[in-house]
């Protein structure tokens, strides 16, 4: 499986994409639209939020039970990707998906006008809403799409609680029944053929002995449970929940690749230690175009946090990992790493504060390692990258005792290097 390992934003869907090639099933376990992968491959740039990475390579892809799934956005992706010449008729959907509804998105929007300076920084696109209604047991789920009797029924009985939520509490116009009914019947029409028990599904590939690549749509920082709270996503992004996410046992996992970039950007809200003060944050912004690949957001950017990525390492269970971007780092004479946090008493420590007032205090302490100023476009195997470049990495793989796996030296899908081969990190050799 492959797991964000910072705030998100590392180049997941550039390494799920590579993989997914030695692999036959391509699986994403949660989230929704709020979050994007961004593919370039032949000069073609691709952008899929609700879709797994694989589907470019013409695998068979599974969106699972964790996700949320908005059918307009969904729908709208499908006709996209085939408008490009991209077949998605190998595509599942689970059945126990919960589904975004208008509402959510209104409550969405509503809710982070009135925190005003307390907003969290949502995308604003429902997923929160809709993962509450989840856990109250209130939710629409993909499989109320098979029956238009069903759905209109729940419908009603949403309508007859979230109107009043919208009109008094909001400020937003009430949602009208009949004209909701209509919509999401033409578009459950055009979802119905990709219904299925992906439960079952992949868990017979894995029973054929066929190779599943499961997708983590966030990151580790932004997880409900282990996340910078309440800065986080509305799931759980950790490696341990994508055998919840899909509907497999936890010992069908037996990789766990994370991704990060060589240095570090968030988006929204929230205390971000490493965030680059002056003009050299613009220049790591511009350099690595970070702005957000669904919201168009700019992301903050910051210089790479190893405190946070051994915190990642430890919850992931991360044996492999993936550093991306490396290339950006080439236009800097000098790099600061950090390598410890100085807390509110003065105290330095290695491991990430388990009290959020300890991390909003925290101070990064750095380490800088020289640059190598020179770009790495024509590096085709890690022993052509600068001494700089190298010991950099290898600084990496030290203070988190992984191995660095994949190291990424451009936007392009074949900008990688892999001292062992894609193939055998997916085990498929």
């Amino acid at each position: 499986m492959i797991v964000g390992a910072q705030w998100g934003d590392e180049g997941k869907g550039k390494i799920v994409d590579l993989l997914a090639e030695h692999c036959d099933l391509v699986c994403r376990y949660n989230g929704g639209p709020n979050a994007g992968h961004t593919i370039v491959a032949d000069g073609e740039t691709y952008k899929v939020r609700h879709i797994p990475s694989g589907i470019l390579r013409g695998k068979e892809c599974v969106i699972g039970a964790g996700c949320v799934v908005d059918p307009e956005v969904l729908v709208e992706e499908l006709d996209e990707l085939a408008g490009r010449g991209i077949a998605t008729d190998r595509l599942h959907l689970s059945a126990n998906a919960h589904v975004i509804m208008p509402w959510h998105v209104a409550i969405d929007q509503g809710g982070e006008r009135r925190l005003g300076k307390l907003k969290i920084g949502t995308t604003k696109r429902g997923i929160g809403p809709t993962y509450a209604d989840k856990a109250f047991r209130l939710g629409i789920r993909v499989q109320d799409l098979l029956e238009p009797k069903i759905l209109r029924q729940k419908l009603e009985v949403a309508l007859a609680e979230k109107n009043v939520w919208l009109e008094r509490v909001y400020g937003a116009p009430a949602l009208e029944l009949e004209e909701l009914a209509a919509r999401y019947e033409e578009l459950a029409q055009r979802l119905r053929p990709y219904i299925a028990d992906t439960s079952l599904l992949v868990d017979s590939a894995l029973r054929e002995g066929k190779t599943v690549l499961l997708e983590g749509a966030h990151a580790t920082l932004l997880d409900l449970d282990h996340g910078t709270y309440p800065f986080v996503t509305s799931s759980s992004t950790v490696a341990a929940n994508a055998a919840a996410g899909v509907g497999i046992g936890p010992n069908k996992i037996d990789r766990v690749l994370g991704v990060a970039k060589a240095y570090v950007t968030r988006v929204g809200e929230g205390p971000f230690p490493t965030e680059i003060e002056g003009p050299d944050h613009d220049r790591v912004r511009e350099i690595g175009h970070e702005y957000g690949t669904v919201t168009g957001r700019n992301r903050r950017c910051g210089w790479l946090d190893l405190v946070a990525l051994r915190y990642a390492v430890r919850v992931n269970g991360i044996d492999r990992l993936a550093l991306t971007k490396l290339d950006v780092l080439s236009h800097f004479a000098e790099l600061p790493v950090c390598t410890r946090y100085r807390l509110r008493d003065g105290a330095e420590t290695e491991d990430f504060p388990a009290h959020q007032s300890d991390f909003h205090a925290a101070r990064p302490v750095y380490e800088t390692l020289p640059g190598w100023e020179e770009p790495l476009d024509a590096c085709a195997t890690v022993d052509d990258l600068p001494d700089a470049a190298r010991r950099y990495v290898e600084f990496v793989e030290r203070e988190l005792d992984v191995e660095v796996t994949l190291i990424g030296t451009g936007a392009d899908r074949d900008s990688v290097l892999a001292p062992h081969g894609l193939a055998a990190l997916t085990g498929s050799s």
